[in-house]
Order: C-alpha cells, then structure tokens, then sequence
C-alpha cells in the first residue's frame, strides 16, 4: 500500500508551520536541521506510516514556508518548545517519538528532557546528545575546523555572501559535508525555503544564538539545559563514518560520554544519511522505535 506525503499548516508556540504528513497513529515527529527542509524525510515518511506511525515533518521557524519566529529567536530551546507544542497541537499522546537531523538533534534532545512524558522514544543523527559536542570543540582541533562556518556565519560579512550567486554556498556544504552524494535536488529544496532576505536571516540566527549574540531567552535557556543531560527515553543515536561535518570521533566521544545512548554509525555515509543510505538508516529507525 502506497503511503501518501500531504502538505498541511498548523499554528505553535506562536509560530505558523507548514509541515509534511504521512500515515495515522502515533505521532512520529522528525525535524530538519541546515542547510536542509522537511524534504529530508521523504524516504524515511512512507516507512514510518508503514509502521503504524503518522510521520510530521515540519519546515521548523524560519524555514519557508514556515513563518519566522515574531519574537525574532532561534535558539535550540526555542526549537524544542516548538516541538512540544506540535505534539500538542496535532494531538500527539505517551506513544509519539522524535527523530531529528543536524539542528533537529539538539531540538529533540531538549524536548524529550523538558517534557518527557510527551515522547516515548528518541532518535538523533548527525549531531550528538549530551556533552560531547561541547567537549570537541575545547578540544579537538580538527572539529574545530570543520565547524567554521558556525564562526563564519557569525560575522556581519556572511549576510552578503551566504546569498550571493543564488546561495551556492549551501551547494557546497552538502558536496563537503556528503562526499560522492548528488544532493543537488536537497540543495534546491533548502534554497526554496532561504531565498527571502527574512529566512536567510533566520537560518543563520540558529548559528548566532548558539555562539553568537542572538537573541535568547531564560525559558528556552532552561529547555536547552535539559537537553544536553541524560534522557529518561531509550535514544538511539546515528552517525555517518564519512561525515565531512561532525567527524566520527565526535560520535565516538559520545559513546564514551553518554553511554546511556545507543550509537550506532553507518558505513559508507556522510552527514545526510537519511538520505544517502535510505534502505539502512529507516530499518535502523523504525527498528528502534518499535522496540518493546
């Protein structure tokens, strides 16, 4: 039976989502991170709805056609507030589960530790849970390295260049960041949603309120806390062995460091697995969140 992606809107946490939607039952939220859209989870959607599941993945704030945040914040907290009031809005129960991508991983981090009697299980790819992020970037030299462009897009000058030459530069992080991968339909997809002025801001505002000066608040500050401590869920965290991005000892680290997650790396794949290793990163996935 084929399984069909609608598009639908729905009003949280202030802001006006477009999200994807595919099957019924227990929600299965999945959130995209950068340079990247909802689009991302076209493999994985019909596999979840499959599964018993009703598969959300919205354009998250900032991300046309999503609406920018009217409080003007981006911080991973914010992100996880948003989270949690989609759970609310669409109805969601104990049974949902949350599986996030790159800015997705610390959004589902935070929601599932800020309130987790809303989500039964926990997926994160690409970036890490708990400490580990934090501690490569104090220490490995070589992460601090593939990380500039957090640092760059903190300067007034990658307003002008990030947009320039109808954003080429996301063309390139997805060549570095997924060697041997053609992601030039995925580069569009993330194009379409930054073209206006307003959401290229938007996009960049995530990096600002990481390591910058954006804006920030206590109440997305604390969510935040939350998010980088142990779960109470069963989280199962994956990671591409040739991610141009967040390198391998990174996830390694995490093991190490938050041995209360399950990691697991796929083989051959770079920072966007999902799609780049669809048939195994959805078995891995749905095998997860099935688990009794």
């Amino acid at each position: 039976m084929a399984h069909e992606i609608t598009t639908h809107t729905v009003t949280a946490n202030g802001i006006d989502f477009t999200y994807l939607e595919c099957g019924t039952g227990p929600l299965a939220l999945c959130l995209h991170g950068f340079p990247d859209s909802a689009h991302s989870w076209r493999h994985l959607m019909p596999e979840l709805a499959a599964a018993g599941y009703r598969a959300v993945a919205p354009f998250t704030r900032g991300y046309a056609p999503t609406s920018t945040a009217p409080d003007g914040i981006y911080q991973t907290g914010a992100l996880s507030a948003d989270a949690n009031a989609l759970h609310e809005a669409l109805g969601g129960d104990g049974d949902a589960v949350l599986i996030g991508h790159d800015w997705g991983a610390p959004s589902v981090y935070g929601a599932a530790a800020s309130e987790p009697q809303r989500w039964k299980r926990v997926v994160g790819m690409a970036v890490p849970p708990g400490a580990a992020m934090g501690m490569s970037f104090a220490t490995n030299l070589e992460q601090t390295k593939r990380s500039w462009y957090m640092f760059y897009f903190q300067h007034p000058l990658s307003d002008m260049v990030v947009p320039a030459n109808d954003l080429a530069f996301i063309d390139m992080l997805w060549r570095d960041w997924s060697p041997g991968y053609d992601g030039a339909i995925d580069s569009e997809n993330c194009k379409a949603c930054l073209r206006d002025p307003a959401h290229m801001a938007a996009a960049l505002g995530y990096y600002r309120a990481t390591l910058g000066t954006g804006a920030r608040s206590e109440k997305y500050d604390a969510i935040q806390a939350a998010g980088g401590g142990e779960l109470t869920q069963p989280t199962l965290y994956l990671h591409g062995s040739n991610d141009g991005c967040i390198g391998m000892e990174v996830a390694e680290l995490a093991r190490a460091m938050s041995p209360w997650a399950e990691v697991k790396i796929v083989e051959g794949a770079g920072h966007f697995m999902q799609l780049e290793k669809p048939a195994e990163v959805n078995k891995l996935i749905i095998d997860w969140i099935t688990a009794k």
